[in-house]
């Protein structure tokens, strides 16, 4: 009986430490990049993830999730100028997204991240 009490205080260790290890494990969607920001490196504001996944540490490191759908942006003209120096009215509609290049992820996780659509 003597010997149950620490293996059982050693098995509830392992168990704990291994869900919150668990805990701090995140998977980024495909739809979407993974930005883990606070200490992540020397010279590097945030670290970008898309398709992947990554240990946050607590205390050091925070994430958030940037989305990757299409925004449609609506933009009427009115009183244009034209080549010829003519005034028109142009409704305008730009589809734009976020690249998952590694230079674009990092410049829209610095611009982007915390805003709404």
């Amino acid at each position: 009986m003597d010997k149950i009490i620490p293996i059982a205080i050693l098995v509830l260790f392992v168990i704990l430490t291994a869900s919150w290890l668990f805990s701090r494990y995140r998977m980024c969607p495909p739809d979407k990049i993974l930005i883990v920001f606070g200490k992540v490196g020397t010279g590097q504001p945030a670290k970008c993830y898309h398709g992947g996944s990554t240990f946050v540490l607590p205390v050091l490191q925070s994430y958030n999730y940037l989305d990757l759908n299409p925004i449609n942006i609506d933009v009427p003209l009115q009183g244009a100028l034209s080549s010829q120096n003519i005034r028109v009215d142009v409704p305008s509609s730009f589809i734009v997204g976020i690249s998952t290049l590694p230079e674009i992820m990092q410049n829209a996780a610095a611009r982007l991240l915390g805003r709404s659509r």
